[in-house]
């Protein structure tokens, strides 16, 4: 079996639970540690029995947790040289992590988990997607990019599973008086955020292989909000007839999802998984 918890998703913070019969590994870490092993708490896992960290790149809402994490419970990360470069340049010089660097575009297993990479355009120092293999099942995160490659829809094209950012809705973004126009401009441009029209534009391109489940992420606290998203995908969805065929849901920074099985078989109705909203502490 093979199953996909996520611990918090959003700006100020993404972390995501992957476990397989044999395997628990975490993607990203941008909790603080206290919150990750709370949040794991809540899912019967221990810290202690994570047996990887898989980083998509180094911004803090992603990495930020890593450092204490890493005191505590001696976790291998796993993460290409260019963002481990980055995230030893701003850490404590006493503080030694468990690196396992790979080459972005190449496969890597921990466990029984096959794990492929693929570069995706984003405002770090060398961004990837992911997708997750085990027993015949296959997951996919595509967060963090300005927009969908040809390369990263065709390394999703196969999954069952698939998270995915809507970041921002694209009227609010340009209504926010709070933002400068330079940073909407970086959140727009082809190294910043998928909005929502354009992540139903890519899910609406995956119709037709194994996609049965979409999960959307990274909404922003102040552009978006999850009503919005849900409505702009699955309105995408409805429009071409599949709106019976992919389940479609939405993870937020306070809250943990229920642990959701990845790989349904052929016809099956996915499942509507209620959320349990934790606090941050």
């Amino acid at each position: 079996m093979f199953h996909l918890t996520i611990l918090a998703s959003g700006s100020s913070g993404n972390c995501a639970l992957v476990e397989s019969e044999g395997t628990r590994i975490l993607i990203d870490g941008g909790l603080s540690a206290r919150q990750m092993a709370l949040r794991l708490e809540q899912c019967g896992v221990r810290p202690e029995s994570i047996d990887g960290i898989v980083l998509t790149h180094e911004h803090c809402d992603h990495a930020t947790g890593l450092d204490v994490w890493c005191k505590q419970f001696h976790t291998p990360i796993y993460c290409n040289s260019l963002t481990a470069e980055a995230l030893r340049n701003c850490a404590a010089p006493q503080l030694k992590k468990d690196w396992r660097i790979f080459t972005t575009g190449s496969d890597f297993c921990i466990g029984d988990i096959n794990i492929q990479s693929f570069s995706i355009p984003h405002d770090a120092a060398d961004p990837v997607g992911y997708t997750l293999h085990c027993n015949g099942a296959a997951l996919g995160f595509l967060t963090d990019l300005g927009f969908a490659t040809r390369l990263a829809c065709e390394r999703v094209r196969q999954v069952h599973t698939l998270v995915i950012e809507t970041n921002h809705d694209e009227k609010l973004l340009q209504n926010d008086t709070r933002r400068p126009w330079p940073v909407k401009q970086r959140i727009m441009s082809r190294h910043g955020h998928l909005s929502n029209a354009a992540a139903a534009e890519v899910v609406a391109g995956l119709l037709g292989s194994g996609l049965r489940q979409v999960v959307l992420g990274h909404l922003s606290r102040d552009c978006n909000t999850p009503e919005l998203a849900l409505a702009a995908v699955r309105g995408k969805l409805q429009a071409q007839g599949a709106d019976m065929v992919v389940e479609v849901t939405c993870a937020r920074q306070g809250e943990v999802t229920a642990r959701q099985l990845v790989g349904l078989a052929e016809g099956s109705r996915p499942r509507v998984y209620e959320q349990a909203t934790l606090w941050a502490n």
